[in-house]
């Protein structure tokens, strides 16, 4: 499915999940958002687009993708976060399968964008958890990371980013977040020389704002690489008080938001405007004329007023149509 140049308005549908595909594809559209980010099983569920309906099934296709194109939305991809690369073996070969179900089922409709997770595995054979390791030192964490890449990752990647090739799927888009091995640009760009340039990034501003990561440079970097596959729009409050006592490691849960040092918010509630203006400007920058996919992960907001806040702020922001001429230079 292609979408005409100049940016677009998303958002990640999983936020309305307890609603019939139909009844959300009319919120959307009457949100004046213009794509669809469709989640397709493990972490995001799969209740508007599931494999395993329709997958090889025409018809349903048809339907599915009618009722998008009907209310002029479009897809900007199929979206099956999960660890399949987990040390159980269990949850590796379920995430896994619904990985590969995800991609088959991206070209049959027509969608050139799978967005997922690296996956994290244990810190040896045998390991029950995954173990993301954080820091050099003891010296034991660089063996459990040279294992993590060398004997798990980059083979398995590399593996799927053939599947990818054979498939006809032309962009695996990796979300770098902290708990799995790729987390920032440096991780994704590592994996993506390894493995094949199939493989790229679903940047969210969110994960690497509170790492420290400058989106604005983040995007540079990936942009200029190729690596720039789709993009998601979730803000982040970083409270300062909280960072100069503890840093930005934090384990504490979501719901403690006078605690932490930071928390997801709306779009505006965590960087002002002319952040979110400047990174929309550094997307045009390297050439990036896809979706802008909005995920809701505020807890101080309700999903109607927390989308709907985000909505307005994109709505301002974003550049929709083609640069003209340079009549001045």
């Amino acid at each position: 499915m292609k979408y005409d140049r100049g940016m677009k308005l998303g958002v990640f549908t999983v936020l309305f999940a307890d609603l019939p595909l139909e009844q959300m594809l009319d919120r959307v559209a009457s949100l004046g958002i213009e794509a669809v980010e469709l989640g397709t099983g493990n972490y995001p569920g799969s209740n508007h687009c599931d494999p395993d309906e329709l997958l090889g099934d025409q018809a349903k296709q048809k339907a599915l993708l009618s009722a998008v194109a009907d209310r002029g939305l479009v897809i900007s991809a199929l979206s099956c976060h999960g660890n399949p690369l987990h040390p159980d073996d269990a949850v590796a070969k379920s995430h896994h399968e619904t990985w590969r179900k995800t991609a088959r089922l991206a070209v049959e409709l027509g969608v050139d964008t799978v967005n997922l997770f690296s996956g994290c595995p244990g810190d040896a054979p045998g390991a029950t958890f995954p173990n993301w390791v954080t820091c050099a030192w003891p010296p034991d964490y660089l063996e459990v990371l040279d294992w993590q890449w060398n004997e798990c990752a980059i083979p398995y990647w590399t593996e799927e980013a053939a599947f990818a090739r054979a498939t006809g799927l032309h962009k695996v888009a990796f979300e770098a977040h902290p708990g799995f091995l790729v987390y920032n640009p440096e991780t994704v760009l590592r994996l993506r020389e390894a493995a094949g340039p199939e493989l790229g990034a679903n940047l969210d501003p969110s994960h690497f704002l509170w790492q420290g990561i400058d989106p604005i440079e983040a995007t540079r970097v990936l942009g200029r690489a190729g690596a720039l596959f789709h993009v998601h729009a979730k803000d982040v409050y970083l409270d300062q008080a909280n960072i100069r006592i503890n840093g930005v490691l934090d384990t504490k849960h979501y719901s403690r938001y006078d605690d932490r040092s930071w928390s997801f918010r709306s779009v505006g509630y965590g960087q002002d405007e002319k952040f979110w203006r400047d990174f929309v400007s550094a997307l045009r920058t390297v050439g990036y004329d896809g979706v802008l996919s909005i995920e809701h992960e505020d807890g101080l907001a309700s999903v109607s007023e927390g989308l709907g806040k985000a909505v307005d702020v994109l709505q301002r922001v974003l550049l929709k149509e083609q640069p003209g001429e340079m009549w001045w230079a």
